[in-house]
Protein backbone atom coordinates (compact mmCIF):
# COMPACT_ATOMS: atom_id res chain seq x y z
CA UNK A 1 0.00 0.00 0.00
CA UNK A 2 2.04 2.73 -0.91
CA UNK A 3 1.10 6.44 -0.76
CA UNK A 4 2.52 9.78 -1.66
CA UNK A 5 2.37 13.42 0.24
CA UNK A 6 2.73 15.81 -2.47
CA UNK A 7 4.11 19.09 -1.92
CA UNK A 8 2.57 21.57 0.16
CA UNK A 9 3.51 24.78 -1.97
CA UNK A 10 2.63 22.91 -5.14
CA UNK A 11 -1.01 22.74 -3.88
CA UNK A 12 -1.43 25.97 -2.80
CA UNK A 13 0.12 27.26 -6.17
CA UNK A 14 -2.44 24.59 -7.97
CA UNK A 15 -5.56 25.63 -5.72
CA UNK A 16 -4.53 29.57 -6.95
CA UNK A 17 -4.57 28.87 -10.43
CA UNK A 18 -8.05 26.60 -9.86
CA UNK A 19 -9.78 29.35 -7.90
CA UNK A 20 -8.59 32.32 -10.64
CA UNK A 21 -10.06 30.02 -13.36
CA UNK A 22 -13.32 29.00 -12.21
CA UNK A 23 -14.41 32.55 -10.84
CA UNK A 24 -17.39 32.93 -13.10
CA UNK A 25 -19.53 29.90 -11.36
CA UNK A 26 -21.79 33.01 -9.63
CA UNK A 27 -24.50 30.59 -8.87
CA UNK A 28 -22.33 28.38 -7.15
CA UNK A 29 -19.63 30.92 -5.64
CA UNK A 30 -23.22 33.16 -4.04
CA UNK A 31 -24.47 29.83 -2.77
CA UNK A 32 -20.99 28.85 -1.10
CA UNK A 33 -20.79 32.72 0.73
CA UNK A 34 -23.97 31.96 2.17
CA UNK A 35 -23.42 28.71 3.63
CA UNK A 36 -20.20 29.87 4.93
CA UNK A 37 -22.30 32.79 6.84
CA UNK A 38 -24.36 30.53 8.62
CA UNK A 39 -27.46 30.49 5.95
CA UNK A 40 -26.70 26.84 4.55
CA UNK A 41 -30.37 26.19 4.54
CA UNK A 42 -31.23 28.85 1.89
CA UNK A 43 -28.37 28.41 0.12
CA UNK A 44 -29.87 24.72 -0.15
CA UNK A 45 -33.58 26.27 -1.08
CA UNK A 46 -32.34 28.19 -3.71
CA UNK A 47 -30.09 24.97 -5.66
CA UNK A 48 -33.40 23.35 -4.97
CA UNK A 49 -35.62 25.61 -6.85
CA UNK A 50 -33.40 25.94 -9.71
CA UNK A 51 -33.86 22.45 -11.13
CA UNK A 52 -31.05 22.47 -12.44
CA UNK A 53 -30.04 18.81 -12.97
CA UNK A 54 -26.41 17.85 -11.96
CA UNK A 55 -24.35 14.77 -11.37
CA UNK A 56 -22.66 14.09 -8.39
CA UNK A 57 -19.11 11.80 -8.34
CA UNK A 58 -19.23 9.44 -5.62
CA UNK A 59 -15.78 7.93 -4.65
CA UNK A 60 -15.32 4.45 -2.73
CA UNK A 61 -12.82 1.44 -2.98
CA UNK A 62 -14.97 -1.24 -1.66
CA UNK A 63 -16.47 -3.09 -4.33
CA UNK A 64 -18.63 -5.26 -1.54
CA UNK A 65 -20.43 -2.17 -0.66
CA UNK A 66 -21.53 -0.88 -4.29
CA UNK A 67 -24.53 -2.93 -4.76
CA UNK A 68 -26.13 -1.66 -1.01
CA UNK A 69 -24.88 2.19 -1.62
CA UNK A 70 -26.47 2.18 -5.01
CA UNK A 71 -29.95 0.77 -3.59
CA UNK A 72 -29.36 4.31 -1.37
CA UNK A 73 -28.12 6.24 -4.16
CA UNK A 74 -31.73 5.46 -6.79
CA UNK A 75 -33.94 6.10 -3.35
CA UNK A 76 -31.92 9.42 -2.72
CA UNK A 77 -32.19 10.37 -6.43
CA UNK A 78 -36.02 9.63 -6.27
CA UNK A 79 -36.39 11.54 -3.42
CA UNK A 80 -34.03 14.18 -5.46
CA UNK A 81 -34.89 13.74 -9.36
CA UNK A 82 -32.43 17.12 -9.92
CA UNK A 83 -29.53 14.83 -8.64
CA UNK A 84 -27.87 11.98 -9.75
CA UNK A 85 -25.10 9.70 -8.11
CA UNK A 86 -22.40 8.30 -9.83
CA UNK A 87 -20.83 5.82 -7.64
CA UNK A 88 -17.10 5.08 -9.10
CA UNK A 89 -15.20 2.35 -7.67
CA UNK A 90 -11.27 1.93 -7.32
CA UNK A 91 -9.42 -0.05 -5.46
CA UNK A 92 -8.09 0.86 -1.82
CA UNK A 93 -4.07 1.47 -3.42
CA UNK A 94 -5.09 3.37 -6.84
CA UNK A 95 -7.70 5.29 -4.64
CA UNK A 96 -5.36 6.96 -3.13
CA UNK A 97 -3.08 7.89 -6.34
CA UNK A 98 -6.71 9.35 -8.30
CA UNK A 99 -7.65 11.55 -5.05
CA UNK A 100 -4.31 12.62 -5.13
CA UNK A 101 -3.85 13.51 -8.88
CA UNK A 102 -7.78 15.09 -8.21
CA UNK A 103 -6.22 16.98 -5.40
CA UNK A 104 -3.20 18.55 -7.81
CA UNK A 105 -5.23 18.67 -11.07
CA UNK A 106 -8.13 20.66 -9.19
CA UNK A 107 -10.43 17.46 -9.89
CA UNK A 108 -11.56 15.49 -7.09
CA UNK A 109 -14.79 13.74 -7.21
CA UNK A 110 -17.57 15.75 -5.62
CA UNK A 111 -17.97 13.54 -2.66
CA UNK A 112 -15.72 10.13 -1.63
CA UNK A 113 -14.96 8.07 1.44
CA UNK A 114 -11.91 9.32 3.74
CA UNK A 115 -9.96 7.68 5.81
CA UNK A 116 -7.86 8.05 9.02
CA UNK A 117 -4.94 7.90 7.50
CA UNK A 118 -5.27 10.24 4.88
CA UNK A 119 -8.03 12.95 6.35
CA UNK A 120 -4.81 15.33 7.66
CA UNK A 121 -3.11 16.18 4.77
CA UNK A 122 -6.01 16.18 2.45
CA UNK A 123 -7.59 18.89 5.26
CA UNK A 124 -4.29 21.02 5.93
CA UNK A 125 -3.69 21.31 2.07
CA UNK A 126 -7.74 22.91 1.58
CA UNK A 127 -9.15 20.03 -0.36
CA UNK A 128 -12.22 19.44 1.85
CA UNK A 129 -15.08 21.20 2.33
CA UNK A 130 -15.59 22.73 5.96
CA UNK A 131 -19.39 21.34 6.91
CA UNK A 132 -18.91 23.19 10.11
CA UNK A 133 -21.77 25.80 9.13
CA UNK A 134 -23.98 23.19 7.14
CA UNK A 135 -23.88 21.02 10.02
CA UNK A 136 -25.00 23.34 12.25
CA UNK A 137 -28.08 24.48 10.14
CA UNK A 138 -29.03 20.59 9.22
CA UNK A 139 -31.77 19.21 11.33
CA UNK A 140 -31.05 15.87 10.07
CA UNK A 141 -27.19 15.31 11.02
CA UNK A 142 -27.04 15.11 14.56
CA UNK A 143 -22.98 14.71 15.51
CA UNK A 144 -23.95 13.59 19.13
CA UNK A 145 -25.14 10.43 17.12
CA UNK A 146 -21.78 8.94 16.28
CA UNK A 147 -18.92 8.30 18.26
CA UNK A 148 -16.71 10.58 19.71
CA UNK A 149 -13.80 8.83 18.87
CA UNK A 150 -14.78 8.79 14.99
CA UNK A 151 -16.01 11.97 14.53
CA UNK A 152 -12.54 13.50 16.27
CA UNK A 153 -10.96 11.90 13.21
CA UNK A 154 -12.85 13.71 10.78
CA UNK A 155 -12.20 17.39 12.66
CA UNK A 156 -8.97 19.18 12.24
CA UNK A 157 -8.49 22.93 14.12
CA UNK A 158 -12.17 22.44 14.75
CA UNK A 159 -13.35 21.96 11.50
CA UNK A 160 -15.39 19.00 10.32
CA UNK A 161 -14.51 17.58 7.39
CA UNK A 162 -16.07 14.65 7.09
CA UNK A 163 -19.59 13.00 8.56
CA UNK A 164 -18.66 9.65 9.94
CA UNK A 165 -20.04 6.84 7.66
CA UNK A 166 -19.36 3.60 9.69
CA UNK A 167 -17.24 1.16 11.82
CA UNK A 168 -15.20 -1.52 12.08
CA UNK A 169 -14.15 -4.30 14.58
CA UNK A 170 -11.77 -7.51 13.56
CA UNK A 171 -12.80 -10.63 13.91
CA UNK A 172 -11.20 -14.40 13.98
CA UNK A 173 -13.00 -16.50 11.32
CA UNK A 174 -12.63 -19.85 11.32
CA UNK A 175 -13.57 -23.04 9.48
CA UNK A 176 -16.08 -25.23 11.80
CA UNK A 177 -15.03 -28.01 8.96
CA UNK A 178 -12.08 -28.45 10.13
CA UNK A 179 -12.35 -27.72 13.53
CA UNK A 180 -14.89 -31.01 13.62
CA UNK A 181 -12.91 -32.65 12.20
CA UNK A 182 -10.24 -32.05 14.41
CA UNK A 183 -12.33 -32.64 17.42
CA UNK A 184 -11.40 -28.67 18.57
CA UNK A 185 -14.27 -26.74 20.27
CA UNK A 186 -14.80 -23.41 18.36
CA UNK A 187 -13.14 -20.35 19.44
CA UNK A 188 -15.67 -17.75 21.70
CA UNK A 189 -14.65 -14.77 24.37
CA UNK A 190 -12.87 -16.72 26.89
CA UNK A 191 -9.96 -18.03 24.08
CA UNK A 192 -6.53 -16.68 25.11
CA UNK A 193 -3.54 -16.52 22.92
CA UNK A 194 -2.32 -20.24 24.38
CA UNK A 195 -5.50 -21.45 22.92
CA UNK A 196 -4.95 -20.18 19.62
CA UNK A 197 -1.41 -21.30 19.61
CA UNK A 198 -2.70 -24.80 20.48
CA UNK A 199 -5.61 -24.70 17.95
CA UNK A 200 -3.53 -23.30 15.13
CA UNK A 201 -1.15 -26.18 15.68
CA UNK A 202 -3.25 -29.28 15.70
CA UNK A 203 -4.84 -28.23 12.47
CA UNK A 204 -1.86 -27.61 10.32
CA UNK A 205 -2.10 -30.69 8.26
CA UNK A 206 -2.74 -31.90 5.38
CA UNK A 207 -1.18 -29.28 3.28
CA UNK A 208 -3.63 -27.00 5.07
CA UNK A 209 -2.44 -24.39 7.17
CA UNK A 210 -3.97 -23.59 11.14
CA UNK A 211 -3.81 -20.15 10.72
CA UNK A 212 -2.79 -16.94 8.82
CA UNK A 213 -0.43 -14.44 10.72
CA UNK A 214 0.25 -11.78 7.86
CA UNK A 215 2.45 -9.04 8.00
CA UNK A 216 -0.74 -6.63 8.07
CA UNK A 217 -1.55 -4.20 10.35
CA UNK A 218 -5.07 -3.54 11.30
CA UNK A 219 -6.33 -6.79 10.67
CA UNK A 220 -3.29 -8.58 11.94
CA UNK A 221 -0.37 -7.47 14.48
CA UNK A 222 -2.11 -4.35 15.62
CA UNK A 223 -4.61 -6.18 17.43
CA UNK A 224 -2.18 -8.08 19.24
CA UNK A 225 0.18 -5.20 20.18
CA UNK A 226 -3.00 -3.65 22.24
CA UNK A 227 -3.89 -7.29 23.71
CA UNK A 228 -0.53 -7.04 25.26
CA UNK A 229 -0.77 -3.77 26.43
CA UNK A 230 1.96 -2.98 24.37
CA UNK A 231 1.19 0.84 21.67
CA UNK A 232 1.88 2.03 18.81
CA UNK A 233 1.53 5.07 19.16
CA UNK A 234 1.97 6.74 22.90
CA UNK A 235 -0.06 9.53 23.70
CA UNK A 236 2.67 12.21 23.49
CA UNK A 237 2.98 10.90 19.74
CA UNK A 238 5.79 8.67 20.06
CA UNK A 239 6.54 5.44 18.59
CA UNK A 240 5.73 2.60 20.59
CA UNK A 241 7.67 -0.24 18.48
CA UNK A 242 10.53 -0.33 21.17
CA UNK A 243 8.31 -0.80 23.71
CA UNK A 244 8.72 -4.82 25.55
CA UNK A 245 5.52 -5.24 25.33
CA UNK A 246 4.79 -4.40 22.01
CA UNK A 247 7.96 -6.59 20.89
CA UNK A 248 6.37 -9.45 22.91
CA UNK A 249 3.30 -9.55 21.07
CA UNK A 250 5.18 -9.41 17.50
CA UNK A 251 7.09 -12.12 18.26
CA UNK A 252 4.46 -14.43 19.63
CA UNK A 253 2.49 -13.38 16.06
CA UNK A 254 5.72 -14.02 13.90
CA UNK A 255 6.46 -17.56 15.46
CA UNK A 256 2.97 -19.09 13.49
CA UNK A 257 5.10 -18.26 10.71
CA UNK A 258 8.38 -19.15 12.39
CA UNK A 259 6.83 -22.45 13.09
CA UNK A 260 5.11 -22.82 9.99
CA UNK A 261 1.61 -22.70 10.92
CA UNK A 262 0.89 -19.69 9.05
CA UNK A 263 2.28 -19.23 5.13
CA UNK A 264 3.90 -16.26 4.37
CA UNK A 265 1.24 -13.79 3.01
CA UNK A 266 1.27 -10.47 2.32
CA UNK A 267 -1.35 -8.89 -0.30
CA UNK A 268 -5.34 -8.55 1.03
CA UNK A 269 -6.86 -10.84 -1.72
CA UNK A 270 -4.11 -13.43 -1.59
CA UNK A 271 -5.06 -13.55 2.33
CA UNK A 272 -8.77 -13.66 1.43
CA UNK A 273 -8.08 -16.24 -0.81
CA UNK A 274 -5.96 -18.52 1.23
CA UNK A 275 -9.43 -18.89 3.27
CA UNK A 276 -11.41 -19.09 0.79
CA UNK A 277 -9.48 -21.79 -1.05
CA UNK A 278 -9.00 -23.98 2.01
CA UNK A 279 -5.14 -23.26 2.36
CA UNK A 280 -5.58 -22.29 6.21
CA UNK A 281 -8.56 -22.26 8.98
CA UNK A 282 -7.65 -19.00 10.84
CA UNK A 283 -7.51 -15.82 9.79
CA UNK A 284 -7.82 -12.36 10.65
CA UNK A 285 -10.39 -10.23 9.33
CA UNK A 286 -12.65 -7.26 9.27
CA UNK A 287 -16.17 -6.64 9.17
CA UNK A 288 -15.79 -4.81 6.26
CA UNK A 289 -15.43 -8.23 4.70
CA UNK A 290 -18.87 -9.60 5.37
CA UNK A 291 -20.97 -9.33 2.00
CA UNK A 292 -17.30 -10.55 0.30
CA UNK A 293 -17.50 -13.91 2.50
CA UNK A 294 -21.09 -14.28 2.51
CA UNK A 295 -21.44 -14.23 -1.19
CA UNK A 296 -18.98 -17.23 -1.64
CA UNK A 297 -19.97 -20.35 -1.41
CA UNK A 298 -17.03 -22.29 0.82
CA UNK A 299 -16.66 -19.68 2.87
CA UNK A 300 -20.63 -19.58 3.52
CA UNK A 301 -20.86 -23.37 4.21
CA UNK A 302 -17.87 -23.74 5.91
CA UNK A 303 -16.81 -20.54 7.97
CA UNK A 304 -18.14 -18.01 11.14
CA UNK A 305 -16.08 -15.72 13.20
CA UNK A 306 -15.62 -15.14 16.97
CA UNK A 307 -14.25 -12.29 19.09
CA UNK A 308 -10.37 -11.90 18.96
CA UNK A 309 -8.49 -13.80 21.94
CA UNK A 310 -7.08 -12.01 24.95
CA UNK A 311 -3.90 -11.51 26.20
CA UNK A 312 -3.11 -9.27 29.14
CA UNK A 313 -6.55 -7.98 28.02
CA UNK A 314 -9.26 -7.77 25.16
CA UNK A 315 -8.83 -5.48 22.37
CA UNK A 316 -9.51 -5.26 19.24
CA UNK A 317 -8.98 -2.33 16.69
CA UNK A 318 -11.97 0.18 15.77
CA UNK A 319 -11.89 2.53 12.88
CA UNK A 320 -14.76 4.14 10.70
CA UNK A 321 -14.57 5.85 7.54
CA UNK A 322 -16.02 9.50 6.61
CA UNK A 323 -17.90 10.98 3.90
CA UNK A 324 -16.14 13.64 2.80
CA UNK A 325 -16.75 16.65 0.07
CA UNK A 326 -14.38 18.65 -2.49
CA UNK A 327 -13.91 21.93 -1.26
CA UNK A 328 -14.25 22.86 -4.85
CA UNK A 329 -16.80 21.09 -6.30
CA UNK A 330 -18.86 22.71 -8.68
CA UNK A 331 -22.04 21.27 -7.06
CA UNK A 332 -22.01 22.31 -3.16
CA UNK A 333 -25.22 21.91 -2.09
CA UNK A 334 -26.42 19.06 -4.20
CA UNK A 335 -23.36 17.02 -2.22
CA UNK A 336 -24.16 18.01 0.86
CA UNK A 337 -27.66 17.12 0.60
CA UNK A 338 -26.36 13.90 -0.86
CA UNK A 339 -23.94 14.11 2.68
CA UNK A 340 -26.69 15.15 4.87
CA UNK A 341 -28.65 12.01 3.77
CA UNK A 342 -25.60 9.46 3.93
CA UNK A 343 -25.14 10.61 7.35
CA UNK A 344 -28.85 11.19 8.97
CA UNK A 345 -30.87 8.78 10.78
CA UNK A 346 -32.91 7.56 7.61
CA UNK A 347 -29.68 6.84 5.72
CA UNK A 348 -27.23 5.50 8.35
CA UNK A 349 -30.06 2.88 9.33
CA UNK A 350 -30.64 1.87 5.32
CA UNK A 351 -27.02 1.30 5.29
CA UNK A 352 -27.16 -1.51 8.06
CA UNK A 353 -30.70 -3.25 7.04
CA UNK A 354 -28.77 -3.68 3.93
CA UNK A 355 -25.53 -5.16 5.10
CA UNK A 356 -23.39 -2.02 3.83
CA UNK A 357 -21.59 -1.60 6.76
CA UNK A 358 -21.88 -1.15 10.59
CA UNK A 359 -23.16 2.15 10.53
CA UNK A 360 -22.23 4.47 13.13
CA UNK A 361 -25.14 5.98 13.92
CA UNK A 362 -26.47 6.16 17.66
CA UNK A 363 -28.80 2.42 17.41
CA UNK A 364 -27.67 1.63 13.36
CA UNK A 365 -25.66 -1.52 14.68
CA UNK A 366 -28.47 -3.39 15.78
CA UNK A 367 -29.99 -3.39 12.31
CA UNK A 368 -27.27 -3.94 10.70
CA UNK A 369 -27.14 -7.28 12.99
CA UNK A 370 -30.72 -8.51 11.07
CA UNK A 371 -28.92 -8.07 7.57
CA UNK A 372 -27.27 -11.36 7.84
CA UNK A 373 -27.85 -14.57 9.14
CA UNK A 374 -24.96 -16.88 7.58
CA UNK A 375 -22.58 -15.51 10.21
CA UNK A 376 -22.12 -14.66 14.47
CA UNK A 377 -21.68 -11.07 13.34
CA UNK A 378 -22.95 -10.41 16.62
CA UNK A 379 -19.35 -10.73 17.65
CA UNK A 380 -18.21 -7.64 15.39
CA UNK A 381 -20.85 -5.29 17.84
CA UNK A 382 -19.65 -7.33 21.20
CA UNK A 383 -15.75 -6.24 20.69
CA UNK A 384 -16.50 -2.31 20.61
CA UNK A 385 -16.67 -2.21 24.31
CA UNK A 386 -12.79 -3.17 24.44
CA UNK A 387 -11.88 -1.82 21.02
CA UNK A 388 -9.27 0.58 20.11
CA UNK A 389 -8.88 3.05 17.83
CA UNK A 390 -6.84 2.35 14.75
CA UNK A 391 -3.70 4.27 16.03
CA UNK A 392 -2.74 7.70 13.77
CA UNK A 393 -1.32 10.91 13.72
CA UNK A 394 -1.04 13.37 11.20
CA UNK A 395 1.80 11.73 9.18
CA UNK A 396 0.23 8.15 9.49
CA UNK A 397 0.40 7.38 6.00
CA UNK A 398 3.95 7.82 6.32
CA UNK A 399 5.34 6.21 9.03
CA UNK A 400 3.11 2.73 8.74
CA UNK A 401 4.50 2.77 5.24
CA UNK A 402 8.11 2.94 6.30
CA UNK A 403 7.03 0.40 9.71
CA UNK A 404 5.84 -2.37 7.35
CA UNK A 405 9.04 -1.84 5.26
CA UNK A 406 11.05 -2.17 8.86
CA UNK A 407 9.47 -5.57 10.09
CA UNK A 408 9.11 -6.97 6.42
CA UNK A 409 12.98 -9.14 7.19
CA UNK A 410 11.44 -9.90 10.36
CA UNK A 411 8.26 -11.80 9.24
CA UNK A 412 10.85 -12.84 6.24
CA UNK A 413 12.91 -14.45 9.06
CA UNK A 414 16.15 -12.67 8.15
CA UNK A 415 16.09 -10.43 11.14
CA UNK A 416 15.31 -10.91 14.93
CA UNK A 417 11.51 -9.30 15.68
CA UNK A 418 13.34 -6.50 18.25
CA UNK A 419 15.76 -5.36 15.95
CA UNK A 420 13.07 -5.21 12.73
CA UNK A 421 10.52 -3.55 15.84
CA UNK A 422 13.14 -0.46 17.06
CA UNK A 423 14.16 -0.28 13.71
CA UNK A 424 10.85 0.48 13.01
CA UNK A 425 10.76 2.20 16.13
CA UNK A 426 13.11 4.89 14.52
CA UNK A 427 11.75 5.53 11.41
CA UNK A 428 8.28 6.33 13.10
CA UNK A 429 9.92 8.28 15.53
CA UNK A 430 12.05 10.61 12.72
CA UNK A 431 8.59 11.12 10.73
CA UNK A 432 6.33 12.14 14.14
CA UNK A 433 9.30 14.52 15.03
CA UNK A 434 8.36 16.64 11.69
CA UNK A 435 4.91 17.16 12.60
CA UNK A 436 5.72 19.25 15.43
Amino acid sequence: MKKKIFPFMLVVLLMMTVLSACGGNKNNNAATDNAKNGDAAAATDASVTSGEKVTLKYAIWDSNQEKGLRTMADEFEAANPNIKISIEVTGWAEYWTMLEAGATGGALPDVFWMHSNEIYRYASNGMLMDLNDRISASKAVDMGKFPEGLSKIYNFEGKQFAIPKDYDTIGLWYNKTLFDQAGLKYPNDTWTWDDLYKAAKALTKDGVYGILTPLHNQEGYYNFVYQNGGTIITDDKKSGYDDPKTIEALEYYVKFIRDGLSPEVYGDSERAEALQNGLAAMGFFGSWNLSGFTSNEFMAKNFDVAVLPKQVKQASIFNGLGNAIAAKTEHPEEAWKFVEYLGSKEGQEKQAELGVAISAYEGAADLWLTSNKTFNIQAFIDMVDYAVIRPYSNTTAVWEDKAYEALKPAFSGAVPVADAAKAAAKIMNESLAEEK
